[in-house]
């Protein structure tokens, strides 16, 4: 049962931690750890960051695809 919720949440994630941990050379679960407990302490201000951060990459990622369909024509 904690697996197929685990597997659900990284899924349909943004992928923000996992692109940050793999740029900065982090652990994804400790980064994830940090934004679970920063979010605590600082009264939500990381959820924010984290929804702007996936926008951001979501954004990123469709313009990527568009400039590939470009130059595929």
């Amino acid at each position: 049962m904690v697996k197929r919720i685990l597997l659900f949440f990284e899924q349909r994630s943004f992928g923000v931690c996992t692109y940050i941990g793999e740029r900065l050379g982090i652990s994804i679960s400790k980064l994830r750890l940090f934004f679970i407990y920063t979010s605590f302490l600082a009264v939500g201000f990381p959820i924010i960051f984290y929804f702007l951060a996936g926008v951001v990459l979501d954004f990123r990622n469709y313009i990527k695809r568009m400039r590939h369909r470009l130059w595929d024509v």
